[in-house]
């Protein structure tokens, strides 16, 4: 049995890395099960190099297709000649993607016209908003995928709801906090927090990089200035996405040197082990980042999400996050509810227990049984 592992952006190695810890615990038992780790090369960043690997335990890709750079379409066609490319030199039995990113939608493509089989990890999520390219590359890959491994009983509604037969969905948990519970023990102190002189529960921890929020300058400007006002003059640490950056310095102008206010400290993107620590010890996040919620939900941080749809209702129906949308009016009375002891307490979902990927390579191996007998039954 053979499985491509497709990642094309940093929470996509995240998350298959404990599927590949699992398969070869497999392999150990004698399991015949073999993957070939892709990188599509979608996006690449500073905090990628080797450390980023060697840090979290994950292996090197086998394969880089170097696709990165250009519009949506540009590298949606960079990813899907390369991928192809690769099939046809070596196929696969399997391609096993991840989340919702470009190349999740693009390798897809790819394989399903080859006829190899699809496998969504984190298949059925949704958010209902079509202005977002994850949703249409969600929809796109649901609607060739094979078999789905999900991370909640919403993901297995809304695939039902589809017309995707119940022998297709696997109700499996989530990998990423798979590989939260596994690195948690290792969570390493940012140089911020001496810096700032940062205490457990006196600070926030703001992360900004959906259009909806940056791409204005006016529109962050006025949720920075309303996040500050309510803050109760406790430290901000803001870990800025690459894609923040350019908007901020552009924000700052000549005063780069200035800060905004003196509690809002402007910071370069972390390293997973360093962000998660803050995340830990934080009051408060402020974020619109699906993912984020995820891990408050699990380490039990209030977490406000600027953003009018999620695709992870369960961080708000069980956990401990809150939509509060994209309008800045609406900070004061989140952050009021904060400061008075008001906000909820989540519990984790079902199956976010860290051995989902267990369960994930157990389901594999069932099939790859399940295929063999059939084989059997044919010839």
């Amino acid at each position: 049995m053979k499985i491509d592992l497709i990642a094309g952006a940093r929470p996509n190695f995240m998350k298959i890395s404990p599927i590949i810890d699992a398969i070869k615990v497999a392999q150990y038992k004698g399991e015949s099960i073999e993957y070939r780790l892709v990188h599509t090369g979608q996006h690449y960043d500073k905090n990628m190099s080797g450390s980023f690997f060697k840090q979290l335990g994950i292996p090197l890709p086998d394969i880089n297709l170097e696709a990165g750079g250009g519009s949506q379409a540009e590298q949606t066609a960079k990813i899907m000649i390369g991928y192809e490319s690769l099939l046809e030199k070596e196929a696969t039995d399997y391609c096993l993607v991840v989340g919702d990113v470009t190349s999740t939608m693009a390798c897809s493509i790819v394989a399903k016209k080859m006829d190899i089989k699809v496998i969504h990890v984190e298949g059925g999520i949704r958010s209902r908003d079509l202005t977002m390219p994850e949703e249409i590359n969600r929809m796109v890959t649901d609607s060739i995928t094979d078999y789905f491994f999900t991370t909640s009983e919403t993901a297995n509604n809304n695939l039902l709801k589809i017309g995707i037969s119940k022998n297709q969905i696997f109700y499996v948990g989530n990998t990423m906090i798979d590989t939260l519970v596994k690195h948690r023990p290792n969570f390493r102190k940012p140089p911020i927090w001496d810096e700032a002189g940062l205490q457990v529960r006196e600070y926030i921890v703001m992360t900004l990089h959906r259009p909806a929020n940056v791409d204005e300058e006016h529109k962050l400007k006025e949720l920075l200035e309303e996040i500050i006002i309510c803050s109760n003059d406790l430290p901000i640490i803001f870990p800025v996405h690459p894609r923040t950056s350019k908007i901020i310095e552009s924000l700052l102008g000549a005063n780069s040197q200035q800060p905004i206010a003196k509690n809002l400290h402007i910071i370069e993107a972390l390293s997973y082990l360093e962000f998660n620590f803050l995340i830990e010890r934080a009051k408060a996040v402020i974020t619109d980042s699906g993912g984020v919620t995820e891990e408050t939900t699990v380490m039990n941080v209030p977490c406000m999400t600027l953003r009018d749809n999620t695709e992870r209702p369960e961080t708000i129906e069980l956990g401990t996050n809150e939509l509060i949308g994209a309008n800045p009016k609406a900070i004061a009375p989140a952050m009021k509810k904060l400061f008075l002891g008001e906000w909820k307490t989540g519990v984790s979902p079902d199956l976010w227990d860290g051995k989902t990927a267990e369960r994930i390579v157990s389901h594999l191996l069932l099939l790859k049984n399940l295929v063999k007998k059939e084989n059997t039954s044919i010839s």
